[in-house]
């Protein structure tokens, strides 16, 4: 149960950072065609429709935090009832292990790729344009995601997954199958 445990992580983790680059995706097309559609935005003689991208962001945040929100509240209940305390005890330690380190990871590699960036647009390694410069955007357009929703995230999921485990160790007792 220790190797599942430890696997809720990176699931978690997976989903928030697709979540967050289909959600970018649709704010790009969505921008795009206010530079397409409205005339005099580019030149900043007309106002782009904020709103638009706002309920975009609003609606994405809410529907991509089901699966991540499923994972943290089934898996102990699931566990729990068809494997037994011992196991959900296994699962416990898996999570908060390796969520720890995983979000310990995921926030200093997200804030340095970010300062790495920042680095080199100061003139560090040829600047901005050059290829050193190329190559931490991309690691900053990684990082945001790893600093910003994923590492923070897994805090969340520990506790979530710790406290509903805790709220229904009586059912666990009661009715869990043990079947290990």
């Amino acid at each position: 149960m220790r190797r599942i445990g430890s696997m809720l992580p990176f699931a978690f983790s997976a989903v928030l950072m697709t979540a967050v680059g289909t959600s970018a995706q649709k704010i790009v097309v969505e921008v795009r065609r206010q530079f397409k559609e409205i005339k005099g935005l580019m030149e900043g003689k007309a106002k782009p429709e904020y709103g638009k991208c706002v309920d975009i962001v609003t609606q994405a945040a809410i529907r991509n935090m089901i699966i991540p929100a499923i994972i943290a509240i089934i898996t102990p209940l699931a566990v729990g009832l068809l494997l037994g305390i011992e196991a959900l005890g296994g699962l416990l330690i898996g999570v908060i292990l390796s969520g720890l380190m995983m979000a310990l990871f995921m926030s200093n590699t997200g804030a340095a790729w970010d300062n790495a960036k920042k680095f080199i647009e100061k003139g560090h390694f040829g600047g901005k344009g050059k290829e050193a410069h190329k190559a931490a955007v991309v690691g900053d357009t990684v990082g945001d995601p790893f600093k910003d929703t994923a590492g923070p995230a897994l805090n969340a999921l520990i506790k979530v997954i710790n406290t509903l485990s805790l709220v229904f160790v009586p059912l666990f007792v009661a009715y869990g199958l043990s079947l290990i």
